[in-house]
């Protein structure tokens, strides 16, 4: 029986059929967090032997996805495809074979269950002892051993016994010669001296039957580790049918990929402390795959937004503005190209950066800098509209502010007179001003945002609005 070496070597096997779950991301840290504690190796294995599914885009979107996280291409080994080992998977069925671990099965599902009358039986061995020789049609068959139990011992979940009468003889080859995933899997992870293999809860079942062929085809398996299902808040599996599941689409609405990775590494396991928000480095050195839990892991995405807000937060000035830029320009920003001006937007950056949980909402924020009118919210706009005094508010602080020192106290101090005069409290002053300069009744500091903006054109919206009453 052939051992797998001492070195930690881990891999991670997407298919190309999709964008990058977070499940998949998931997985992937652990394997990545792993590798980097113990000086090991991480290996990136695409499984497209699928042609019909298969598609080379999704294939760089796995790499691409990868590289965001911090795993980036030319730290790890990879990526082969499984598709250019189909030698041999031949051979290794060829061997199952001749060695009498395998035998041609002629029977399709309807006679299977004609035969044990039982929808939910597995495969009753009806094929076992017939002798049958290749032809089209026939599956080759893996035989489990008549009695007794095979034993995962699994990292996460302990020793998990699977009798072997429920396992079952199962299809290791279609009638065509190509070779499934099972034993493909088994092959490719025997090849590439795969010490570990750290992957989701749903593949637990296929564990027994990848062990029997490991030992099969001579060799001592893997150590397994099966990390739980990640729910949604119904406690549902995520499903791309029904939940936002792709890596992509959380790059895509601005959530930063240190604050991603650190989430996504809470998804099982819990640095000790309570602690939740730790540096990559830390994360790899107490990284613990002994201590992730079994149980389902809530996908929580207000605790992601939390969670990347504090990254957001923590960012140098600079580097907040550099990250903006996607947000700062079409197709995501609604101004021209030419309306945007960098000064602007760096006067008022720290007041977004306090106040967004995720990078694409600094858009909105900002947008009455650069638009040549402000985009109005129209229900915000009726709200401000009704409250007493409004007209008189905003015709005295139109007026004043042609006029008045052009600093943030200042134009504070304009509004407060206006307010005063008709007995309005500076927030009931402001609740017109506020829409008719930005077009919303929240946003950044009003103040500050007029300053930016301009003396002339806060007049000219302020005169707008009184127009439109």
């Amino acid at each position: 029986m052939t051992s797998q070496g001492s070195r930690v070597r881990v891999r991670i096997a997407p298919s190309p059929t999709g964008m990058f779950h977070v499940g998949s991301a998931r997985t992937a840290l652990f394997n990545w967090a792993f590798a980097q504690q113990r000086g090991g190796d991480f290996v990136l294995r695409i499984e497209d032997t699928d042609a019909s599914r298969n598609r080379p885009e999704w294939t760089e979107g796995i790499i691409a996805a990868l590289d965001w996280l911090g795993i980036r291409r030319g730290e790890y080994e990879g990526p082969f495809f499984q598709s250019a080992n189909e030698e041999r998977h031949a051979e290794a069925a060829r061997r199952l074979l001749d060695g009498g671990l395998a035998y041609y099965c002629s029977c399709t599902r309807e006679q299977v269950l004609a035969r044990t009358g039982d929808p939910h039986r597995g495969y009753d061995g009806f094929c076992r002892d017939r002798g049958l020789a290749a032809a089209p049609g026939r599956a080759l068959r893996f035989r489990v051993p008549d009695e007794g139990v095979t034993i995962v011992d699994d990292v996460v979940r302990g020793k998990v016994s699977f009798e072997n009468a429920t396992i079952g003889d199962f299809p290791i080859a279609r009638g065509d010669g190509s070779v499934l995933f099972l034993l493909a899997n088994v092959v490719d992870d025997i090849q590439m001296r795969i010490s570990h293999v750290i992957r989701g809860e749903e593949h637990l079942p296929n564990a027994p039957k990848q062990q029997l062929m490991w030992t099969a085809l001579g060799h001592l398996p893997p150590a397994w580790a099966h990390v739980p299902v990640i729910v949604n808040d119904k406690r549902q599996k995520l499903s791309k049918r029904r939940d936002k599941v792709a890596l992509e689409d959380y790059r895509a609405e601005g959530y930063l990929a240190e604050a991603m990775r650190n989430y996504l590494m809470l998804l099982g396991w819990a640095p000790p402390g309570d602690r939740e928000i730790l540096p990559w480095p830390a994360m790899i050195a107490e990284f613990r795959l002994d201590q992730v839990i079994s149980s389902p892991a809530f996908f929580d995405v207000r605790k992601l937004r939390a969670i990347n807000g504090v990254y957001i937060r923590e960012l140098p000035a600079a580097e907040f503005i550099a990250r903006s830029q996607p947000w700062l320009a079409p197709p995501a920003a609604p101004w021209r190209p030419d309306a945007f001006r960098p000064e602007a937007f760096a006067q008022v950056a720290h007041l977004a950066q306090t106040r967004i949980g995720v990078m694409s909402e600094v858009t909105a924020l900002v947008d009455f800098l650069f638009l040549d009118e402000p985009a109005t919210d129209p229900q915000a706009w009726s709200r401000a509209a009704a409250m007493p005094g409004a007209r008189e508010v905003l015709d005295a602080v139109a007026r004043e502010l042609a006029t008045a020192e052009w600093e943030p106290a200042a134009i504070r101090a304009v509004v407060e007179r206006a307010g005063d005069r008709l007995g309005l409290k500076l927030s009931q002053a402001q609740a017109p001003v506020r829409v008719a300069v930005t077009g919303r009744s929240a946003g950044l500091p009003l103040f500050e945002s007029i300053w930016v903006l301009g003396r002339e054109r806060t007049v000219e919206r302020l005169r707008a609005a009184l127009a439109a009453l």
